[in-house]
């Protein structure tokens, strides 16, 4: 008796359940990779808009509270007396050492060129003062105009980023002057002021004496588009003639807007140290006597992630920007407001 031997294999129907089978299992595999990737893009962009954002506060909060510092004290107290602040440039000026703080709507301050241009619809902020390292002097040449500090010491003179100053302020606890140098000597520790100076009213003694040596500080801070293509937060430096020195400091930063507390006082009355209300730089006006009264300043930041493709849109809601609603492009970024509110130590309960 002869056996047969059937050969078996794979229907067409079981073959096409295998397949269908198999491309749901592989649809899921997809799916969970997809979500993880899209989580993990999520992240990495609030990561670094976080960290844009931080950065970039940390830089503006650090040179607003500068504002008003002009040496023993501050320009609320210098501007009660006759020629207790002078500043050696034009008024009105891109160097106006009168204006410590003054900002912008939506504008480019005027007489000064910034590269690359602000972007429209960001404010901008000008700061000036005196810098935090300020130097005994140990003597002084009125007919030779000359102001001598110990030469070990001028390095104080040439922190955060400017090794060959120009701008400088001479003061004690009466009277300050902010003037171009016409000639500094490192080697000497000897800085030369211009014949407008009057260097006549300053004592200086062996060690020291009252009289300090200071770095002038002229800061704009505005929104311009980076290396990269992309909106950041940019800091010039103002030298004499209005040029200026642009550096980009943090990337992704979209907008940038100010809000000003103004003290409760109005000139001619004494500032009280007090805000009292707050508003724009267009509500605050074009004076020296009104910005001298502002003794808070409240910054507001609209920031991005850096990368197109690093995060998608986590919500649909109108950011407020200070109370201003923004309409960022749809394009897959990751963006969120940051706020804060910066007091200038300087003019805190008229100091």
């Amino acid at each position: 008796m002869t056996s047969r031997r059937h050969s078996q294999g794979l229907s067409l129907i079981e073959l096409m359940i295998a397949l269908l089978i198999g491309t749901i299992l592989l649809l899921g595999v997809v799916q969970v990779f997809g979500a993880s990737r899209t989580a993990y893009q999520l992240s990495e962009g609030m990561s670094r808009t976080q960290e844009n954002a931080r950065f970039a506060l940390d830089y503006l909060q650090r040179d607003i509270r500068m504002a008003g510092h002009f040496g023993c004290v501050n320009d609320q107290a210098r501007s009660q007396s006759a020629g207790g602040l002078v500043s050696h440039f034009a008024a009105n000026g891109p160097t106006d050492f009168g204006f410590s703080v003054r900002g912008y709507d939506n504008a480019t301050p005027p007489g000064i060129v910034l590269a690359p241009a602000r972007v429209a619809g960001t404010d901008a902020i000008v700061l000036r003062y005196l810098g935090g390292d300020g130097v005994p002097v140990t003597a002084i040449d009125a007919a030779g105009r000359t102001i001598d500090i110990n030469p070990a010491r001028w390095a104080s003179l040439t922190v955060a980023g400017t090794p060959d100053p120009v701008l400088f302020g001479v003061g004690d606890c009466a009277y300050a002057d902010v003037f171009e140098a016409t000639a500094t000597s490192a080697a000497a520790g000897r800085v030369t002021a211009p014949a407008t100076v009057d260097l006549g009213r300053y004592s200086a003694s062996a060690d020291g004496g009252p009289t300090m040596l200071y770095r002038a500080e002229a800061l704009v801070y505005y929104i311009g588009l980076g290396a990269g293509g992309q909106p950041s937060l940019w800091r010039a430096r103002i030298n004499a003639n209005g040029t200026t020195a642009s550096e980009e400091l943090v990337e992704g930063i979209e907008n940038l807007q100010f809000r000003y507390g103004i003290d409760r006082n109005a000139a001619p009355a004494l500032p009280s140290g007090y805000i009292a209300t707050q508003g724009t730089a267009t509500d605050v006006g074009a004076t020296a006597d009104r910005w001298l009264r502002i003794g808070q300043v409240q910054v507001g930041l609209l920031a991005s992630s850096p990368n197109r493709a690093a995060s998608v849109q986590a919500s649909q809601i109108t950011p407020m920007l200070l109370g201003e609603a923004q309409a960022p492009a749809a394009d897959g970024r990751y963006r969120a407001v940051y706020e804060s509110t910066i007091a200038l130590r300087n003019r805190l309960y008229g100091n």
